[in-house]
């Protein structure tokens, strides 16, 4: 009786956090429709976005009284890591999503874990015999993939190329990951001091490359501006410290299983918000992923290293 009560007491002390965190994340996408709709270039969605989120970082780490480190390799591999999981993935989603619903860009999403463990697999020397019921998960992935994009009936031009913006965007999702497993999984920093520099990384990228790309900013709106704001202040920054929170007081597997909460939002703030259409191979499509997402994962997951411990990224 007293274990179970310590198990109730547990899932209070986590329970709100859990589903703040998979609400910020799953509405990204709504947020993402909201200014693509309002006239905002996509690069311009990533920067504004991760700008803010850096802001809010930088500000965090300020206060915790941690500086940022001059190890110029730790620089260096922010920087690969913010092109894979940043720079590139943030502008593909918006893209995305001028040509498709929020809602399929977040069932998109949630094939994350699968490219993850694709590239874990081509990557990772651990990892290189995934077993037969993992390889099945990715099998049916796929099966969902394309139950999503209901391809018996045809897509046009313009919503195939949305969907395979999203799809690589999740591709750089997961290379991203395996990346930062490999490279920076063993560092002494903390997390709010890796998402920092890795945020920041972005948004100088992106500051480079917008302009070239889409020329200079101009007033989307106010409630364009108020999306932006969301999502980069909310869901690229203090989501970070939420999920590290989360691992720290429920562990990595309650952590990790946000990625099927998300689509759930994705999917209900589409619908109820936006007004845009769910058909059912849509939701029947989002649970083929998750099942595949659930089959893929490892039967007894790997202790995280000290310094990444809750380093999930944040995504769409």
């Amino acid at each position: 009786m007293a274990g179970t009560d310590g198990e109730v007491v547990g899932v209070r002390r986590w329970l709100p956090g859990f589903a703040a965190l998979s609400a910020i994340w799953g509405a990204s996408f709504a947020l993402i429709k909201v200014a693509v709709d309002a006239g905002v270039p996509p690069v311009w969605v990533a920067l504004w976005r991760s700008v803010l989120g850096a802001t809010t970082l930088w500000a965090v780490l300020l206060l915790r009284g941690e500086r940022a480190p001059r190890d110029r390799a730790l620089w260096g591999h922010s920087a690969v890591v913010a092109v894979l999981l940043n720079t590139v993935p943030f502008t593909l989603f918006s893209f995305g999503e001028t040509r498709v619903s929020s809602v399929l860009a977040g069932v998109m999403n949630a094939t994350t874990p699968l490219f993850t463990m694709l590239f874990a697999v081509l990557t990772v020397p651990e990892e290189r015999r995934p077993g037969a019921r993992r390889l099945s998960g990715l099998a049916l992935g796929f099966v969902g993939v394309l139950t999503v994009l209901g391809v018996w009936r045809g897509l046009g031009a313009g919503a195939t190329v949305g969907a395979l913006a999203c799809l690589s965007a999740a591709c750089c999702y997961g290379a991203g990951f395996a990346y930062l497993r490999r490279f920076l999984s063993g560092r002494p920093e903390t997390v709010t001091t890796l998402s920092t520099l890795q945020i920041s990384c972005a948004a100088v990228e992106l500051a480079v490359v917008a302009p070239a790309a889409a020329g200079l900013p101009r007033w989307p709106g106010g409630p364009a501006a108020a999306a932006l704001l969301v999502l980069g202040g909310l869901g690229t920054g203090l989501a970070y410290l939420l999920n590290l929170g989360l691992v720290r007081t429920a562990g990595t597997a309650v952590a990790s299983a946000v990625t099927y909460v998300m689509p759930l939002w994705s999917t209900v703030l589409g619908a109820a918000l936006l007004a845009e259409p769910v058909g059912w191979n849509a939701l029947a499509g989002g649970i083929l992923v998750i099942a595949a997402v659930a089959l893929t994962r490892p039967r007894k997951a790997p202790a995280p290293a000290p310094a990444l411990s809750g380093a999930r990224q944040p995504v769409g």
